[in-house]
């Protein structure tokens, strides 16, 4: 019997880097699969000893305004929190970081209005970027109620924005204090620009694992594709997000740069 042998022939081509094109944000907004709902064990985690402190409820020493880093004007520390000031704009760490565990918790108020997307809402921005390199301003996991609160998955409370729904909805109802461990790895670049490895993030909520090593495809932007360039160590940002809806509150914020 004769024998036939398949050879296959791996070619490797060099891909063009194609253009970003602006969507309509509805494009990208996924509503199914909904992910299905789990009770969350929940408890108050100190901080390990080899953490830095990024917030312990006494000052915002280590935060800064986005729009304008010199001024004194920050958010508005109450009962050991800090709570969103909207006019004051997003905050961002005054470090930059890499690769990091980051642990933070947060409070929507038991009186919040509002649906979808404009109930609750903020954002925790992994790694700030300015928009020179990014149109979204960084790589953002979002927070919102989501308890009784639909809205597009990719956009839920534990979702990379418009990329990767929570594997599960985690949440907890408003008026109750909430957390996130997150496992993040930056995304590296060669030093002509070009991306080398692309970064990835696992985390957990309310102590349920609901993103596990997702590979981003880049920022998360609300209405355009996403894309990486190259940046190095970044700041952490706090979204004070313009919805109507009443502020958050964060809280117990510490980090571990690995």
């Amino acid at each position: 019997m004769k024998k036939i042998i398949f050879l296959s022939a791996i070619i490797l081509i060099n891909l063009p880097v194609f253009a970003q094109i602006q969507i309509k944000a509805s494009e990208n907004e996924i509503y199914t699969p909904v992910p299905s709902k789990v009770t969350p064990a929940n408890g108050l985690l100190r901080a390990p000893s080899d953490a830095l402190i990024l917030f312990d409820g006494k000052n915002m020493d280590e935060w800064e305004q986005e729009k304008n880093p010199s001024s004194n004007l920050k958010w508005d520390l109450i009962d050991n929190a800090m709570r969103v000031n909207k006019k004051n704009g997003d905050l961002k760490t005054k470090k930059s970081f890499l690769d990091y565990q980051l642990h933070i918790e947060y409070l929507i108020p038991a009186t919040i209005v509002g649906s979808g997307q404009a109930r609750g809402n903020s954002g925790i921005f992994l790694a700030a970027l300015p928009g020179s390199i990014s149109k979204a301003g960084g790589y953002e996991l979002q927070v919102l109620d989501n308890y009784e609160n639909k809205t597009y998955v990719n956009g839920q409370a534990g979702s990379l924005y418009k990329q990767s729904p929570p594997l599960v909805n985690a949440c907890l109802a408003p008026g109750e204090w909430q957390s996130y461990d997150i496992a993040w790895t930056a995304p590296k670049f060669n030093e002509e620009g070009s991306l080398k490895s692309p970064a990835h993030v696992t985390v957990f909520h309310n102590g349920i694992l609901i993103q596990l090593n997702y590979e981003l495809l880049g920022d998360t932007p609300y209405d355009w594709t996403p894309s990486y360039k190259k940046h190095g160590a970044s700041p952490i940002k706090l979204q004070a997000h313009g919805d109507p809806s009443e502020p958050i509150s964060y809280r117990n914020i510490w980090i571990r740069p690995l």
